[in-house]
This record gives structure tokens, C-alpha cells and sequence, in this order.
């Protein structure tokens, strides 16, 4: 067969067991012309013609070494039999192939086939590279074989150190020519994962068929099963004799698996019979929790990356205005808040307006994993089922926290006072993140904990230490580092006294207040004594006054603009952008103010009016810490120069926001110089072009806004992480009057 060699990544495919897995392969390097020729080895003569004729293979023989002679270095050897079959394969293979033959098999047990390959060949060879695509169907034989059965789904592939570098790029873009996504794992890891999500699943579904097929009333079972049912025991009519193999080839790990299942299972037993229903809610809840998860905790490799891994782009038309009456997500900081103080407390906690965007989920999915029972969100409501200041439990495995400093760091001071020992992890650019503003304070409790080199993630906490209260001076403003001093105060001996240069968020100090646990303020120092208790309460999470700045922006530099934000936290400590918009000369007004939850509100009023460039007062900058890549395209649209000092901490945010809005409006055409602890903008007109977010939400949603004063189109690359604070972001800019476009990539 002549093909064109453009997409081609291997010269010949040799199947070995021409069924579901390798005829599968087969037909999908044949479809996407990533192959010279496919040969097929079966033991059965119709099953050669079959493969043929079905257009799987183009030739099928019954002996390795009828074609092992044509093979060399290029060539691929797919080995797709039973488990328990593949040895007497491998010592066929050995026989008569070269070592330059790249081999690779389909076993869904690792550690037997590379004990196998060992016991063969003496050594593990450079030219085998175990690998299991996770992909399948209840049918079996060549008949099954569907080119398309690996596209969007994994292949794990476990080499060793022996493995060689040229078969394994090779195997690798095999699997990626057919659209597979291939990850790289341990045998060991991938043999006990595998466990407890296929084989384990797979033993309980034949158990479950088996045992109601013994049942005197089974035929009305059958009769009258629902979906769930149906769904759940298909992959009983899998291949019987494969599964036989894979139990016996994987016993140790499934073992395993069956017997944490049983303790499991027993639990939950004993919680119907006594009607345990907060036990029961913890299971069914939990359970819903890492189902929908579940793509990122398959593995470590599934659990550890970014949670938005798409590649986002966002084109936005120049020109426009904004209008109407919006309300925005609710307060990110609070919503965190909420989760944390919510677990601690004693009784049922109601929230109202929690914000469902990744870095709070962060925060919830976190006390899931220590053993609180969380219900929801469900459009904004949650329910906590508090377990008391001494109630967490061991998690099972490290807390991933994503990209979500605040989750990081609060709970940082959390764990200092447990039990137990925890390590908090997040994602790439979270770990680049500086933790050691939190260690060194708690270090001072006496707390135990370990960074990584230069004060990084992870971050790793030793239970059990006794800690003592301190009088800490913070040498800069941050209320993340504030709340986690206090938070570990909770669980120190005496007084713990915060003092900080410039105010804050507050959010903490209310909320304790506010779970009926005493926290004094006297200016710039909070103080709190341990031995107190959490009460249940009830919360409604004010709308973000932070995601309500990009309308604010927008309304105030868009002709003919007039947008209503409702419901939006005024917290004095988070008001630094309502008080910098309106030196600019900004049309905004407040109406409706009250209190609710201990947390000011307002509704938010703002017309288009010409902004002027100021010098931005210092006792400003942090109450608008986070607002101040949105402010910068303000200061672009006024007239005159704006300058900022003193706001350093914008340096050492999700990006260097500093330096990005420098790059991103110079590249607009926006006369921008950055200084070490701030900016220097030079307002007027400017253009369009296309701007690097850096996976920073702030960045992304500030040059969104942009566009409305633009003189051309603006191109924002690397907008996913939009979905950690504004999930909503993308349809509320078009309800108001964005041009915004969305390009998944």
C-alpha cells in the first residue's frame, strides 16, 4: 500500500491478536495514514481472512516469524492478547526479531507482563515499552474494531529506565496519531490505579450480575432494571477470559482494592441501619464530588495539572458601549471564607451567593477530602455540615489546590494546628507563588513546615505541633498572610496579635465575628484568644466588588455607557476602587446601601464620563490590590498621566501584573512605564493588536474591556483561568454590550 509519508509515525504495524484492542489500532493508523502497512498474527486462519476482508489489516499471517524477517528499525509490534498469553508471545517474539523492532503490548497489568518481559529476555530490552490504552467496548473479536475507539482517550504508557528514548517517542506518537492522549506512569502506580478504577468496577459488576441471577426473582430483576442499572453492569458482558487473566495477573492490587471496598461497603451499611444520615450525606456527596472530578483524580498526572487546561482565546471587536443591570458572581473571598470557617463551626451551616469558579471549588473540594460533609453548590447554595474547631480528618493524599493562593495560604494556618500532617499543592502557576511570607510567621507558632527551594509550593505541614500565640508586626500588607496567622491562632496557646502597615480585607475578622467567635480590632491590629468555639450560621456571599470592577471600568471609559451593579460588597477595606474611579472624575454613584451577613452592600451606579489621569494616593493601593489591572486601562483612556507607587505586591500575583499590563498596552500602543512598585501611564487613544494574558484571569477580562476604546481588534491568548473568579464573565460582557468572541483551541 503507497501512502502519502506526510503523517506517517511508524513504517509497519504488526498486530499480534487481531481483536477489539489491536484491530482497533489497526484500523485507526490505516483511517489516519500514520502507517506504510498493518500485518495482522492470529492463531485462527478465518481470523486472518477476516481482517483482511473487514479492511483492518492489509495482510494477516499465523506466526510471528512468517514476517519477522521484513521487520527493522520503524516498525512497530502491537501485542494485544490475554494477560496470561502474553509470555508465550514475547518468547516467540524474541526469536526472530531484531532488537532495532520497537515492541509495545495493550495488557491492561503492567507489572506481569514486565516480569515477563525480564524472565524472557534476561533484562528488561531498550526496544519494549509497556503500555494500556484505557479504551474498550463489551464487544470483542475483529468484527469490533473501530478506528475510532482511542480519539479523546488515554493511553498510559510505564517506562523504565531501561526503556529506550527512540521506542518510546516512537509508541508515543503512535498513540498520538490516532488521538489518544498518552501519559507516563510508574508500573506500580499504574497497576494499583488500575485496580481500583477498572478492575475493581469490573469484579463488582460481575459479582452484582452473578448474584442476582441466582436470585428466585431474577427474571423480574432483569425485567424491570432502570438505566442505572443497565450502565452500571454493561461491562459484565466484557470478554470473560480477559478478565479472568487481568484478576489473576493484577491479584496484590486487586485484593487491595476489593478490600477497602468491603470496609467501605460495611460502613455504609451499618449508616442505613442506624439511619446515619449525616453519614450517609457525607458518602453520597463526597462520592457526587470526585465523580465530577473525576478527570483529575485518575492519576497524579490527571490530578496535578492546571484545572483549566483548554486553550482559550478571546477576540474581542473594538468599539461599543455597556449597559444595563448586572449582577456579577459573588465575593471570591468571602465564598473561601465561608467553606473554611463553615467546616470549623459546630452545627449546620446555610450559604447563600457562594461563588462556584474553580479556586473556591478549590477550597470545598479541599474540607471534602478532611472528612466535612458539604452539600451542593447548587446555583449558589451550600449547606456545611461543621465538624468543630477539632474535627478535620487526615486526607487521603495531598490537598490540590489549584490555582487559588488565598486556598493555599488560609489554610496553611488551618493545618498548623491539626493532628495531622497535610501537603498542599496547586498548579503551575501557583507554585511559583511565594510561601514563605505564611511559613515564617507560622514557623514562629511553632508550627512545623517545609517549602521548596526559595519558599515555593508545595508546601508541607507537620501535625501535632504545639503552638503559641504570637504578637506578629507583618512587614507588608496582605490580608491573605493576616488571616492565616490568625486562622492558626485559633489553635495556639494565648493571644495572637496581628498588626499590619496598611488596611486589608476584613473578611476573616467579620466572619470569625460573625461564627460568634470574638476577634477585637483596634486600627491597624487584630487580636484573638484561643479557646473559643465556632457556632453555625447563616451567609449571603455579596456579589464580587473585584469582578464588578471590569463593568465599572467599562462604563466609565465606553461613550453613551450606563450599567448597574447590584448587590455588590462595599467592604471598607475593598472600596480603594470606587475611591480611585472617582478621583479619575468617574460618574458613580451608591444607592441602597444596608448590611448583610456583618458585610456592607450596595448597588453600584456608573455613567461614561472623561476620566483624568492622577497620581493614585498610597493609602489607596491596598484596597484595590486586585482591581489595579482594570484601573491601568483606565488610566489608558484618560487624560493625562497616572501614576502608582507602593503597589509591589502586584509583582508576585497569578503573574507579574505590573510588567504584563506594561507589555499588553504597550503593544496596544500605550505609552506604559513600569516601575519597581508600580506604573506610569500615559492616557490617549490607542490601538488594537494581540496581548499575552499569561493564564492570568485579571489580565484576560482588563484587556476584554480594552476593546471598547480600542482602535482595532484585540487578541487575548491564554484566557481559561477566567473561570477561577468570573465564571460568568464571558456571557455577562456580551449581555452588556462586549463584542467578545471565544476560540477554544
Amino acid at each position: 500500500m503507497t501512502v502519502s509519508t506526510e503523517k506517517r509515525c511508524v513504517n509497519k504495524l504488526v498486530v499480534v491478536g487481531i481483536g477489539l484492542i489491536g484491530g482497533s489500532l489497526a484500523a485507526a493508523l490505516k483511517q489516519e495514514r500514520a502507517c506504510r502497512e498493518v500485518i495482522g498474527v492470529a492463531r485462527r486462519e478465518q481470523t486472518c481472512v477476516d481482517a483482511v476482508r473487514l479492511g483492518v489489516c492489509d495482510r494477516a499471517v499465523l506466526s510471528i516469524g512468517d514476517i519477522a524477517a521484513e521487520l527493522g528499525a520503524g516498525d512497530v509490534i502491537f501485542i494485544a492478547v490475554p494477560t496470561l498469553t502474553v509470555d508465550k508471545v514475547l518468547a516467540d517474539i524474541k526469536a526472530v526479531v531484531s532488537p532495532d523492532v520497537t515492541i509495545t503490548d495493550g495488557a491492561s497489568v503492567k507489572g506481569s507482563v514486565v516480569a515477563a518481559v525480564c524472565a524472557i529476555y534476561g533484562e528488561l530490552p531498550p526496544q519494549f515499552v509497556a503500555g494500556h490504552p484505557i479504551a474498550g467496548s463489551e464487544r470483542s473479536g475483529v468484527e469490533a474494531s473501530n478506528p475510532d475507539l482511542y480519539r479523546q482517550h488515554r493511553v498510559i504508557l510505564t517506562p523504565t529506565a531501561e526503556t529506550g528514548a527512540e521506542h518510546l517517542a516512537l509508541v508515543e506518537a503512535m498513540w498520538q496519531a490516532v488521538g489518544a492522549e498518552v501519559l507516563m506512569m510508574p508500573v506500580e502506580e499504574h497497576d494499583d490505579v488500575l485496580a481500583a478504577t477498572s478492575h475493581l468496577p469490573h469484579a463488582i459488576a460481575y459479582s452484582l450480575v452473578d448474584t442476582l441471577a441466582h436470585d428466585s426473582e431474577n427474571e423480574n430483576i432483569f425485567r424491570y432494571a432502570a438505566g442505572g442499572f443497565r450502565d452500571f453492569t454493561r461491562i459484565a458482558s466484557s470478554d470473560p477470559v480477559m478478565w479472568h487473566d487481568i484478576m489473576k495477573a493484577n491479584k496484590t492490587s486487586v485484593l487491595k482494592a476489593l478490600d477497602l471496598f468491603a470496609e467501605n461497603l460495611s460502613r455504609l451499611r451499618g449508616a442505613i441501619e442506624r439511619e446515619d444520615s449525616e453519614q450517609l450525606l457525607g458518602v453520597f456527596t463526597r462520592a457526587k464530588a470526585a465523580r465530577d472530578h473525576f478527570t483529575k483524580m485518575l492519576t497524579k498526572q490527571a490530578y496535578s495539572p492546571s484545572m483549566q487546561d483548554k486553550e482559550i482565546t478571546y477576540r474581542v471587536q473594538p468599539g461599543g458601549s455597556v449597559s444595563g443591570q448586572l449582577r456579577v458572581p459573588g465575593d471570591k473571598s468571602i465564598s473561601h471564607r465561608s467553606i473554611m470557617l463553615g467546616s470549623l463551626a459546630d452545627g449546620v451551616t446555610d450559604v447563600e451567593g457562594f461563588l462556584e469558579g474553580e479556586d473556591a471549588l478549590a477550597t470545598l473540594q479541599a474540607f471534602r477530602d478532611m472528612g466535612v460533609v458539604i452539600e451542593g453548590p447548587d446555583h449558589g447554595r451550600v449547606r456545611i455540615h461543621g465538624v468543630g474547631l477539632h474535627g478535620l480528618q487526615a486526607p487521603p493524599g495531598p490537598l490540590y489546590v489549584g490555582n487559588s493562593g488565598t486556598s493555599m495560604r488560609l489554610l496553611a494556618g488551618l493545618l498548623a494546628g491539626q493532628d495531622f500532617d497535610a501537603e498542599l499543592t496547586g498548579d503551575e502557576s501557583l507554585s511559583k507563588r511565594p510561601m514563605n511570607r505564611v511559613a515564617n510567621p507560622l514557623r514562629e507558632m511553632g508550627a512545623e513546615i517545609e517549602t521548596a527551594e526559595g519558599g515555593l509550593p508545595p508546601v508541607k505541614i507537620k501535625g501535632g505541633a504545639k503552638l503559641k500565640a504570637i504578637n506578629y508586626v507583618m512587614p507588608m500588607a496582605s490580608a491573605q498572610v493576616k488571616s492565616c496567622v490568625l486562622l492558626a491562632g485559633l489553635y495556639a496557646d494565648g493571644e495572637t496579635v496581628v498588626t499590619e502597615p496598611a488596611p486589608t480585607r476584613d473578611h476573616t475578622e467579620r466572619m470569625l465575628n460573625g461564627f460568634g467567635y470574638p476577634v477585637a480590632r483596634e486600627g491597624a491590629t487584630a487580636k484573638l484568644q484561643s479557646g473559643g468555639k465556632l457556632t453555625a450560621t447563616a451567609i449571603e456571599v455579596p456579589a464580587d466588588i473585584s469582578s464588578a470592577t471590569f463593568f465599572m471600568v467599562a462604563a466609565a471609559i465606553a461613550p453613551g455607557s450606563d450599567v448597574t451593579l447590584t448587590h455588590v460588597g462595599i467592604n471598607p477595606t475593598r472600596v480603594g476602587v470606587i475611591n480611585i474611579l472617582r478621583l479619575m472624575g468617574a460618574d458613580l454613584t451608591l444607592s441602597n446601601e444596608r448590611e448583610v451577613g456583618g458585610e456592607p452592600v450596595a448597588d453600584i451606579h456608573i455613567k461614561y464620563a472623561p476620566l483624568k489621569g492622577i497620581e493614585i494616593p498610597e493609602d489607596q493601593v491596598p484596597l484595590a490590590i486586585d482591581e489595579f489591572p482594570a484601573l491601568f486601562v483606565a488610566a489608558a483612556c484618560a487624560e493625562g498621566t497616572t501614576i502608582l507607587r507602593g503597589a509591589e505586591e502586584l509583582r508576585v500575583k497569578e503573574s507579574d501584573r505590573i510588567q504584563v499590563m506594561a507589555d499588553g498596552l504597550q503593544t496596544l500602543g500605550v505609552k506604559a512605564d513600569p516601575t519597581p512598585d508600580g506604573i506610569v501611564i500615559e492616557g490617549g487613544s490607542f490601538g488594537g493588536g494581540e496581548v499575552e494574558s499569561h493564564g492570568d484571569h485579571r489580565i484576560a477580562m482588563s484587556f476584554t474591556v480594552a476593546a471598547l476604546r480600542a482602535g482595532g481588534e484585540i487578541v487575548i491568548r491564554n484566557c481559561a483561568n477566567v473561570a477561577t473568579s468570573f465564571p460568568t464573565f464571558i456571557a455577562l460582557a456580551q449581555q452588556a454590550g462586549i463584542a467578545l468572541q471565544v476560540e477554544e483551541g
